[in-house]
């Protein structure tokens, strides 16, 4: 992780949860579509790479126990500080290129399942990255990857649409290095329609809520927020969110 991206976790990780206030519907939604993608099972060993405060692995640990803990990896120190104190839960801090070149010491071998969600755009080889992880899973063991795709249709600001575009990798790209690792992928689009007050979006955009956002200056943030706020005079915003579920299995090839 960069300087920069590093110092954008940690003055985020206070507030972060506080974020997806306007949306619990949407955490239900997509832990769900986790749990039936990445098929976990009780007693199995299980990751999740870039998982932040724990908002998804929280809700995976029915499937850990204390002598397999659920492994949430980040390499933010002040966001893996925010996870619920529970003896099925275990903080790792590293990035997924530490844990794919098994550069830090954990409790497993390999994993019985691996989820990435929204993290791949923060990965700095993608492919090695992936290959790696793939290499650390357990005989029929998976790997969920959730993923946005380059387009949004959020109502940011032009300049950020574009460089979020410029950064994001395309599911394909990722379904095809799961593929050359060896694993069985299949690969699925979901949608959610959100609806948030247009107020409270301003706020999250103000506070940089997107890692993408935090590579605008304040002017400039300043600048598209008064763009969002001509384009969008409602009080109430519409969109619609769309995910890439990518789902390696191995072996099964």
């Amino acid at each position: 992780m960069n300087e920069a991206l590093h110092d954008h976790y940690a003055q985020l990780a206070d507030t972060y949860d506080e974020t997806w206030a306007h949306r619990p519907e949407y955490l239900d939604w997509m832990h769900d579509r986790i749990r039936r993608g990445l098929r976990a099972r009780p007693g199995e060993w299980i990751a999740d790479i870039g998982g932040g405060t724990g908002l998804f692995a929280r809700r995976l640990l029915p499937y850990a126990t204390e002598r397999r803990p659920l492994l949430c990896v980040d390499p933010s120190a002040a966001m893996l500080a925010r996870l619920p104190r529970d003896h099925r839960l275990r903080p790792v801090a590293a990035t997924a290129e530490q844990i794919a070149a098994h550069g830090v010491p954990l409790p497993c071998d390999t994993f019985d399942a691996v989820l990435v969600k929204e993290a791949v755009h923060h990965f700095t080889a993608l492919e090695e990255t992936l290959t790696g992880l793939a290499g650390r899973l357990a005989d029929r063991g998976r790997i969920l990857v959730v993923t946005l795709p380059p387009k949004l249709g959020y109502p940011l600001f032009p300049r950020a649409l574009d460089r979020f575009a410029a950064a994001q990798p395309e599911p394909a790209r990722v379904a095809a290095a799961l593929r050359g690792a060896g694993l069985a992928v299949t690969t699925g689009t979901e949608e959610f329609r959100v609806f948030v007050e247009r107020d409270h979006w301003l706020h999250l955009v103000a506070h940089r809520w997107m890692s993408v956002l935090s590579t605008f200056s304040d002017a400039e943030l300043r600048d598209g927020l008064r763009e969002i706020a001509e384009q969008h005079p409602g009080p109430v915003l519409e969109f619609t969110d769309r995910f890439a579920f990518v789902l390696g299995v191995a072996g099964t090839t």
